[in-house]
């Protein structure tokens, strides 16, 4: 029998370390997607993942993916893509469509986990100041974007899409360029992936994670989120 910590009406969140080993990182469910919430959780390196019809829950897996800025090497290919194709990347100019694409365009699996009520809170989220977008463009049209959260000076990744070829690596190859010029060292991708891989995430544990997460938490918060164009 898996015991599972319930959560209340605080905004208290039981230690990562009492996670579940399997399912890997369950840690709790119930509570809810308020910005205050939300924003507490990514502050302790728990993140909210599930599917319509399931109660929220809640994750903090071992080993972590993450991505150190310093150590991301873009490919050829995609260099040359990006000249040859010239896409226009913004960033924060179109949040709203961007995680209505990643929650409705059609996945390998034909599901996804980002439900409406996740919409919803990340929309809340980003009005709040704590969630961004990539977004790529050809011409006018919306191609391949990416969005995440921002706590800690700490980018984390929550989801990708791409309406052509290459639009989703473009968005985070603009996006670690944006990191790394800032000075943001660590973009949390929760769980590693064989696409993540190619992008350069690796596994760490989950203590080591945390530990680096409250070493940033000590830095006053970069500010450098706007509307803006990177490339055009």
């Amino acid at each position: 029998m898996i015991s599972l910590h319930k959560l209340d009406a605080s905004l208290t969140f039981p230690t990562p370390s009492d996670a579940l080993i399997d399912p890997n990182g369950l840690l709790a469910f119930g509570g809810d997607l308020s910005v205050p919430r939300l924003v507490n959780s990514y502050r302790q390196g728990i993140f909210p993942w599930f599917s319509e019809g399931e109660p929220i829950l809640w994750w903090s897996p071992d080993p972590r993916g993450v991505l150190f800025t310093e150590k991301y090497k873009s490919s050829k290919s995609l260099l040359k893509h990006i000249r040859k194709t010239t896409p226009k990347v913004t960033v924060d100019t179109s949040f709203n469509e961007v995680i209505d694409a990643c929650s409705s365009i059609p996945r390998k699996d034909n599901g996804t986990w980002i439900t409406a009520e996740m919409v919803d809170a990340y929309k809340r989220l980003y009005q709040a100041g704590y969630a961004h977008s990539i977004e790529v463009w050809d011409k006018e049209r919306l191609i391949g974007g990416l969005y995440g959260v921002f706590v800690n000076n700490v980018f984390c990744g929550e989801s990708m899409f791409s309406r052509q070829d290459n639009a989703s690596k473009v968005a985070f190859h603009c996006l670690v360029e944006l990191l790394k010029k800032n000075g943001v060292r660590l973009i949390d991708c929760q769980m590693q992936n064989p696409h993540l891989a190619t992008l350069g995430c690796e596994e760490i544990p989950r203590k080591t994670f945390l530990d680096l997460l409250a070493s940033e938490q000590k830095h006053p918060p970069l500010q450098f989120w706007a509307p803006q164009v990177l490339l055009a």
